[in-house]
């Protein structure tokens, strides 16, 4: 039979536990599975949240090396920059579904309180791993960040999701939040750095579709001092949620709200208050709002979040069992791992925001 492939592919799926209930990650490999025709061997990936307890108030930093010299010049940087409290090979399982897997490295590490008094001024100790994660990424050859959140971690790279899951020993690992891609590369390569999740500290995202307005966000972005280096239209969402959440302070409703914003003409039906409202986030942020078919999840230390944008180009599913929330690109993604409670495709540019429970600690 004649393989064929969807253009407008691309596969999304995440879940959650509110009650921070850890699952196995054979959780989440079966269902990414279910959407394999979406994929096209080019790129997949998982986020992970939790899985890392015996090192939770540590930096992970997973890092992908072309070369041992780009290793060793990375670890040599870490020791400079870090308390490096381990460094390891990250476990994996040869197949030969995963051809040439480069280096695959992870690091646990611990800022010094003393770096961060520059000049008598005291630098916020997350802008201190930001600019580190952006120099190895822009001036070691050979060297990616694939995350550098706490107690969680990025597996991916290219091939299909389901066997970079047996590659990574995913099954060997409990988390209470996972998250997964299966990349059909449209405008951008097919790399192991280039594949989904893409992170920032505690941000994880996973994309189908395409960020059209990826340069006037890149531009915005290296306002702030952001560096989009990695080849891909969907790097700059993991920054723009760290400048709105982190830096601005905003409420995830109003940052969602930023980044699909309602049209002008939906604007001005709304009640005054809500229509103020939307009014001065586009005034503010226009140049971060996202433009472009799209569906994603983002993943963070304490919830889990799906939109579509404001026209619902892309598709997305949501679901309950339970304290679960599962969001995917089809609905056969949530039944393969569980039977719902609760089924629904949320409205165009509508956040469904999943966190965990109030005393819940992660």
């Amino acid at each position: 039979m004649e393989k064929f492939y969807i253009p407008s592919g691309c596969a999304i799926s995440g879940i959650i536990s509110r009650q921070g209930r850890k699952m196995s990650g054979e959780v989440i490999v079966k269902s990414i599975a279910a959407m394999h025709d979406r994929s096209n061997g080019l790129g997949g990936g998982f986020a992970a949240y939790g899985i890392y307890p015996q090192y939770a108030d540590h930096y992970a930093f997973h890092v992908i090396f072309d070369s041992k010299q780009a290793r060793e010049e990375t670890d040599a940087f870490l020791r400079e920059n870090f308390q490096v409290d381990e460094s390891q090979p990250i476990p994996v399982r040869h197949t030969p579904a995963i051809e040439d897997p480069p280096l695959l490295w992870r690091y646990f590490l611990r800022v010094d309180p003393r770096v961060l008094e520059v000049n008598g001024q005291q630098v916020d100790e997350h802008d201190y791993v930001v600019s580190r994660v952006t120099l190895i990424n822009d001036r070691i050859p050979g060297a990616y960040v694939a995350s550098s959140g706490k107690n969680m971690g990025a597996f991916k790279g290219v091939g299909y999701p389901e066997d970079l899951g047996y590659f990574y020993r995913l099954e060997e690992y409990e988390g209470y939040l996972w998250t997964a891609h299966g990349r059909f590369p449209t405008n951008t390569p097919g790399w192991w750095g280039g594949a989904h999740p893409f992170t920032l500290l505690e941000w994880s995202v996973v994309h189908n579709g395409e960020i059209s307005s990826y340069g006037i966000n890149k531009r915005y972005l290296e306002m702030f001092g952001y560096r989009c280096t990695l080849q891909t239209d969907t790097e700059v969402v993991a920054y723009l949620f760290d400048l709105l959440e982190r830096r601005h302070h905003l409420p995830v409703e109003i940052a969602c709200m930023a980044l699909s914003a309602p049209f002008w003409k939906d604007v001005e039906r709304m009640e005054p208050a809500k229509r103020e409202l939307a009014t001065a986030v586009r005034q503010v942020y226009g140049s971060g709002m996202l433009n472009g078919p799209f569906s994603l999840i983002i993943g963070s230390a304490r919830r889990m979040v799906g939109f579509n944008d404001r026209i619902k180009l892309r598709p997305m599913v949501c679901a309950t069992k339970d304290d679960l929330v599962i969001m995917a690109s089809e609905e056969c993604a949530i039944w393969e791992v569980c039977t719902p409670d609760k089924v629904w495709a949320p409205r165009a540019g509508e956040p469904v925001i999943a966190e965990l429970e109030a005393g819940v600690v992660a």
